[in-house]
């Protein structure tokens, strides 16, 4: 399968998926098609439901209608691609791979990003909360939205820059279901040695800092909330909290396992920790928020309504 040429880069890689067994393809393909409806359609709603509710237009409700578009679009960006790996061959264009690898570390970046604006949201809503309108503004939540979309996307070109550098002669055979910027770089003929300095220097700080955000914004929330006398109180504030520290729990102890590890010990096993944060996070996000969430859940039954009531006959 493999293939050797000495005198001139690959032109296209061949990604080995999931599993190489015939057996499995077709089975592989009902669960990620299955997975990729039920977070377009699941992620959708929830827009939706947000942008139909005037109950819904706070701060909050405006970063996590960015988080279910950006999900749709990292979903979007992983599994059509699995799909048809999982049906034909296997190969992948040179420029497809780093396109791929490109909006997967700009948009799981951008998770990240949103993921600690929304703890920065609670922070306020639940520390200062006689100036939460003032400091939330939406002026500078539309800023921090912009801010978390384009600082990734500028993280991520300077990674597909730095491959794009490399040269590829020997195997083009990623052990992977996607182009992860380690498969790639273990695949390189040339000296690495740029991008391992990069991603030891600058990833850490991009992957860490939205992480430390959150750290330090759940810590001031529980300190407050345990100054909170009543338990009625306590568990209220602990409830506007519990959805987003559940996401932030899958997102990120997948994504530290994967990635804050040195290249030599990447391997196969991190295939399931890489589907927990690419995949299901995604798919499960709509069902942690809304389940958990009062008013998201009234909004869901009223734009269902809606639907129902313009669908039904006159």
């Amino acid at each position: 399968m493999e293939r050797v040429n000495q005198t001139s880069s690959v032109s296209e890689f061949i990604l080995l998926g999931l599993s190489s067994r015939p057996e499995d393809q077709k089975p592989l393909f009902i669960l990620f098609l299955t997975v990729y409806l039920i977070t377009v359609i699941g992620n959708l709603l929830i827009i939706l439901a947000i942008y139909s509710d005037p109950q819904l237009q706070t701060p909050m409700y405006f970063f996590l209608s960015f988080l279910s578009f950006t999900d749709i679009c990292f979903t979007t960006t992983i599994v059509p691609r699995m799909l048809v790996n999982f049906l034909s061959e296997k190969t992948i264009s040179y420029a497809a791979c780093l396109t791929q690898m490109y909006f997967i570390y700009a948009l799981g970046n951008t998770d990240s990003f949103l993921l600690a604006v929304m703890a920065i949201d609670r922070y306020v809503a639940i520390c200062d909360p006689f100036h939460y309108v003032t400091t939330m503004s939406h002026r500078r939540c539309v800023l921090l939205v912009a801010f978390s979309c384009s600082f990734t996307h500028l993280h991520s070109l300077l990674h597909t820059l730095l491959l794009n550098r490399l040269t590829f002669c020997d195997s083009n055979v990623i052990h992977h279901f996607l182009c992860d910027l380690s498969p790639l770089m273990k695949l390189s003929c040339s000296s690495t040695f740029v991008n391992e300095i990069v991603i030891m220097t600058e990833g850490p700080v991009v992957l860490v800092t939205p992480f430390l955000f959150i750290t330090f914004s759940y810590i001031r929330i529980l300190i407050a909330v345990l100054k909170i006398p009543s338990a009625a109180g306590k568990r209220k504030a602990f409830s506007t909290c519990g959805s987003h520290l559940t996401v932030v729990t899958l997102f990120y102890g997948s994504i530290f396992y994967v990635y804050l590890q040195p290249l030599s010990t990447y391997t196969a096993k991190d295939h399931i920790a890489t589907i927990v944060y690419t995949v299901l996070t995604s798919m499960l996000n709509p069902f942690i928020y809304s389940l958990r969430n009062k008013d998201l859940k009234q909004g869901l039954r009223r734009l269902l309504g809606k639907r129902k009531s313009q669908a039904a006959p006159s």
